[in-house]
This record gives C-alpha cells, sequence and structure tokens, in this order.
C-alpha cells in the first residue's frame, strides 16, 4: 500500500506492505482523504520527525477489517482522531487530557497520508463517529481540528454573551470563530491579511485589520464600552499578536495561547499582575470536545463548506508547499475513491 513519508525537505510516495488486523482488537480502515494540519507544516518544516515518518491526522475513513465489541461495521464510513487519554492518571484527573502519557503515545498507524491505517478498539470506542449522509468528506475532516478550539473555549469558563477575540484568522482561527459564535458567545476576528478577513466576514465574523494597532485599539473600545476583551484566543503564530492581546484585554480577562510564536516572547510579568489577567494554554482534546465537534459539524451549526483546496495523493508535496506559501486556506488529500 502507498504511503506519503518525510525524506529530508520532500514528502515522497513509497509502498510498504499492506495493513491487516494480524490478530489484533480494532480495524483496518481505508483513508478516503485527511486534512493537512498546521501541525503538520511544523514538524515538515523544522525536521521535527526522522524521515520514513508518516504524519496526518485528520483522517475519513471506510472500515475494511474489524474485530470490535463495538457496533461498527465493515463498509460504514467515520471520522476518528488519533490521540485517547488513559482517564485514570494525575493529568487525566485533572482535566488535563492532552498532558497524559498515553495520550501521547497512542496514534494511528503509520499515519494519515496512507492508503490504509489501523485503528485501535481504544480508537473506535472513544473517537471514532459515523459519518452522516448530510455532510462531505471534506467538512467532516475538521472533526478533530474543530474539537481543539472547543477545547479551548470550554478551557476558558466563558459567561454568556461575553465578547472575545481571536487574533489570526488562518483556518484554526476561523474555526475557533465560528465555535465562539456557534456556542453562544460575541466574536470579532483580526488578522492583517485582507483576504482571510473577507473569508471571515463571509462566515459572518465582524473582523477587522489589527495592523494598524492604534486604530485595531479604538475600535475594541468602542466594541466594547471602553472596558475590553473579556477573553482573546490567540491564533496567530507571530510575535507582535502579544502586543495586540494585551491592547485589547480587559482587566482581569483572559488569554488563550493556542499557538506558537518564533521567538518564543512571554507576556510581560507587571500586565499579568496589575492587571490581574488570566494567561493559558489549550492543546488537544479530550473525547467529549470531540463529541461536541462531531454535533455541531454534523448538524451544520459550524460551517467549513468551501473551505478547502482538495489534492490528489500524488501531488501531496504541492499541497505542501501551497499550504507553506499561504496559496491556499486550507489543504485536503484525497487518497481513496
Amino acid at each position: 500500500m502507498k504511503t506519503a513519508q518525510v525524506n529530508g525537505n520532500n514528502i515522497v510516495i513509497k509502498d510498504i506492505e499492506t495493513l491487516t488486523l494480524n490478530g489484533r482488537k480494532g480495524a483496518i480502515v481505508k483513508v478516503l482523504g485527511c486534512g493537512l494540519c498546521g501541525s503538520d507544516i511544523v514538524k515538515f518544516k523544522h525536521q521535527i520527525v526522522k524521515d520514513g515518518a508518516v504524519l496526518g491526522h485528520e483522517i475519513v475513513a471506510t472500515i475494511e477489517e474489524i474485530d470490535s465489541e463495538t457496533s461498527f461495521k465493515v463498509g460504514e464510513k467515520i471520522v476518528t482522531s488519533h490521540h485517547i487519554p488513559c482517564f485514570e492518571c494525575t493529568y487525566c484527573k485533572h482535566g488535563n487530557f492532552s498532558m497524559c502519557e498515553h495520550f501521547k503515545e497512542t496514534n494511528i498507524i503509520p499515519g494519515g497520508f496512507s492508503e490504509k491505517v489501523f485503528l485501535s478498539e481504544e480508537h473506535l470506542k472513544n473517537v471514532a463517529h459515523r459519518v452522516p449522509e448530510q455532510i462531505s468528506d471534506e467538512e467532516i475532516s475538521f472533526y478533530e481540528p474543530l474539537g481543539c478550539c472547543i477545547r479551548a473555549i470550554n478551557r476558558c469558563n466563558l459567561t454568556p454573551n461575553d465578547k472575545t477575540l481571536v487574533i489570526g484568522l488562518g483556518s484554526i482561527g476561523l474555526l475557533m470563530s465560528e465555535a465562539l459564535k456557534a456556542m453562544g458567545y460575541n466574536v470579532i476576528g483580526c488578522d492583517i491579511l485582507e483576504d482571510r478577513i473577507a473569508l471571515a466576514k463571509e462566515k459572518g465574523i465582524e473582523s477587522y485589520n489589527s495592523l494598524d494597532l492604534d486604530v485595531f485599539e479604538k475600535v475594541i473600545k468602542e466594541k466594547t464600552n471602553n472596558y475590553g476583551i473579556d477573553a482573546v484566543f490567540m491564533t496567530s503564530g507571530a510575535d507582535k499578536a502579544i502586543e495586540v492581546a494585551l491592547k485589547s484585554i480587559k482587566l482581569g480577562g483572559k488569554i488563550l495561547v493556542f499557538s506558537s510564536t518564533p521567538q518564543n516572547f512571554g507576556y510581560a510579568n507587571n500586565e499579568i499582575y496589575y492587571k490581574e489577567l488570566t494567561v493559558m494554554g489549550s492543546y488537544s482534546p479530550s473525547p467529549k470536545d470531540l463529541e461536541e465537534s462531531f454535533i455541531l459539524l454534523a448538524t451544520k451549526k459550524v460551517d467549513v463548506k468551501g473551505l478547502t483546496t482538495s489534492y490528489d495523493f500524488e501531488n501531496i508535496q504541492q499541497a505542501f508547499d501551497d499550504t507553506i506559501s499561504n496559496k491556499v486556506f486550507k489543504a485536503y488529500i484525497k487518497i481513496n475513491e
């Protein structure tokens, strides 16, 4: 079977032995397609993974072989995530599921950019869902990234009608904005790229250009009665975004960090101290967050239609290149019919 593997500065398609269950509990699934995640780009660009690694985890697939206590059957189309917490360790008991060692060790094998993958029984029991007929493969492939956004929102413990700001309107920023809106919060978005701002507006998100920070700060004051934003969601990987957040946040507000920054700058200690700010991070979703994501997508309460550009499997290198150069908003790799 074919897999797309990291090979230095390239993604190359190579054949490996076809997967079978071989006595294991779980399922062998045929991957219909897989979304290209920002984390895949980071691992590839910065050579975090070794040659031979198969990236990808945002898969939509059909079951080809199964031995499971679940009710899934051969031929059913499913969507799944890739990590599962143990639910028993100190991290899980404190709600920090993505810090769980078992969570970090579990994955789909060999990776989503492959003609077939193995899903364990744990995957089937905790993070897999049947795909409803009314939603396309490209749309449901947002299941895991939207789950990440829901996790971030839930961590903030917002109150109804809180005013929120999403800094950075790439695919995750737009997803975060749509999730906030679907969950009943007031949301404003900002970016420095006009095409992203325009797309967010098309999706019903009030959005502005933050390049002129003084003008943007004035907008925020007008929108919040001079109080500032209750919660800022940092989905931009730019160091400048920290300054935007600190100028927008309300006294006693929350800043949710959902991206890394090139120079790894932090938030000024005195800003946090005197303004009584809460600065927190959020990384990856729990099964409960994923279930909420699935419902929001299946019921179309979060609209992701038209956000992806599809590439055939043999053109996966082009998908990586176009994503890195910001030629596409979100790439989806079609692997099997």
